[in-house]
C-alpha cells in the first residue's frame, strides 16, 4: 500500500495514546494511534520527489528548504522550482551535508538566507554557517559568518533559528569528539549564539563567546515559546533522547550525564528511552489548528510527530498527531498557521516510497 493512502492526521479528531510526563528518568512509551484514513482532507501534499530534505525556512511568501546532497531548494507560488536556489558541494555522508536553514528576520528587505553545511578540507570534515543573498530564487553573493565547526560523518548537529531577539542560534554536534562538549574553546557540541552579521553579541554568557549553552551531544530542532523559552532536541547515543529547557552558560552534561542524574548539569525536561530520533521541534502558536500552546516534535525512528502541550516551559503530556508517513525529518509553522512536515526516507535509514521524500501541509 503505498503511503500516501496511510497518513494518519489526528490534529483533534482522532483518539490517541497519551503520556503524561512528570519526570525525564520515566521512559516514554511512543504512542500508538487508535484510528486511520487516508488523511486527503487533513494532510496535503506540497511537494514530492525531493531528495534527503532536511530543514526549512518561510520567508517572502516562500519555503525555502535544504536538499542534504547539496542544493537548496524553494517553493515559489505554491509550485516547486525545478533549479536549485544553489547547489553547494557539500560532504554529504551519514549526518553530515547540508543540513540548517534559516531565513533572516528581515528577509523582504535584506533577502538573507543562512545555511549549515560540512565540508571536507583534505582529511578533514568541518562545517561551516554561510549567509547567501537571494534574488529571484537565485543565489546572487555568499558570506561566510562561522567557520571550523567540527565535523564528522556523524553528530553534526546542523540546526540553525533566529530567535525573538533576531540573533541567530546553531546547535553544533560533538561531532564524534564527547571531550568538545565541556571545552569552551571549542565549537562543538554546543548551541551558539550570534549576531546576524556573525560577530559576537555583547549580552552572550561567555566574554567574546558564541557558546549560548554546552554540553550537547547532537541537538536536532530549537523552538521557543510565547514567553522566550528556548527548547532544544537532542539525540541521545543510543537511547536517552532528549527535550531540554535552554538557559544561558548551562551545562548540559553530555558526556557525564545523560537526561538526568547530577545536580552538576541541567536536568533534561523529557528523556526518550528508547529512542525515538528527536528532530526538528516548532512552538504551534497559530488559531487554524487545534493544538495552540504546543510544541511539535519530528521524529525519526519514531515515525510520528507528536504534540506536547506546555506551561511555563514544562511539558504536560504527549499525545501523536501524524503516523505512517515513515520517517519525519523537520515541521514548521507557515505564514498561513498550518503545519508543514518534511518527511526523511530517502536518507539511507528508511523505506521510500515511489513519490518520497515529501513536504507535507497539516490542515486539520
Amino acid at each position: 500500500m503505498d503511503k500516501k493512502t496511510r497518513i494518519i492526521a489526528i490534529a483533534a479528531a482522532v483518539a490517541a495514546s497519551i503520556i503524561i510526563i512528570t519526570s525525564p528518568s520515566n521512559s516514554i512509551v511512543i504512542p500508538q494511534p487508535t484510528a486511520s484514513h487516508n488523511g486527503t482532507d487533513a494532510v496535503q501534499i506540497v511537494a514530492t520527489n525531493l531528495q534527503k530534505p532536511w530543514a526549512m525556512s518561510f520567508a517572502d511568501n516562500k519555503i525555502f528548504f535544504t536538499e542534504k546532497v547539496g542544493r537548496i531548494r524553494v517553493i515559489d507560488n505554491g509550485t516547486l522550482v525545478s533549479d536549485p536556489v544553489a547547489d553547494l558541494h557539500v560532504a554529504d555522508i551519514t549526518d553530515a551535508g547540508l543540513l540548517g536553514i534559516a531565513a533572516h528576520p528581515d528577509f523582504e528587505k535584506n533577502h538573507f538566507l543562512y545555511v549549515y553545511y560540512t565540508y571536507k578540507d583534505g582529511d578533514n570534515l568541518w562545517n561551516k554557517v554561510l549567509r547567501i543573498t537571494v534574488y529571484n530564487d537565485k543565489i546572487t553573493d555568499a558570506k561566510v559568518i562561522l567557520d571550523k565547526i567540527p565535523g564528522a560523518e556523524f553528530d553534526d548537529g546542523g540546526v540553525l533559528k533566529f530567535g525573538p531577539d533576531k540573533k541567530l542560534y546553531i546547535g553544533t554536534g560533538d561531532a564524534t569528539d564527547q571531550n568538545a562538549t565541556q571545552d569552551l574553546k571549542s565549537l562543538a557540541g554546543k548551541i551558539l549564539r550570534l549576531n546576524d552579521d556573525g560577530s559576537i553579541p555583547s549580552d552572550n554568557p561567555f566574554t567574546n563567546s558564541p557558546v549560548y549553552s554546552y554540553g550537547h551531544r547532537n541537538p536536532q530542532g530549537l523552538a521557543w515559546d510565547d514567553k522566550g523559552n528556548l527548547y532544544e532536541t537532542e539525540e541521545g547515543p543510543t537511547r536517552n533522547d532528549e527535550i531540554n529547557l535552554i538557559k544561558p552558560g548551562q551545562d548540559y552534561g553530555w558526556p557525564a550525564q545523560e537526561c538526568s542524574g547530577s545536580s552538576q548539569y541541567q536536568t533534561a525536561l523529557v528523556c526518550y528511552n528508547p529512542s525515538i530520533g528527536p528532530a526538528g521541534i516548532v512552538y504551534y502558536s497559530g488559531d487554524k489548528l487545534d493544538i495552540k500552546n504546543s510544541l511539535v516534535l519530528a521524529a525519526l525512528t519514531g515515525h510520528g510527530l507528536y504534540q506536547l502541550p506546555v506551561g511555563n516551559g514544562t511539558i504536560l503530556e504527549q499525545k501523536i498527531i501524524l503516523d505512517g508517513v515513515g520517517r519525519i525529518r523537520d515541521v514548521n509553522e507557515g505564514p498561513d498557521g498550518y503545519l508543514y512536515v518534511l518527511t526523511s526516507n530517502t536518507d539511507g535509514m528508511g523505506f521510500p516510497d515511489r513519490t518520497d521524500d515529501k513536504l507535507l501541509r497539516i490542515v486539520k
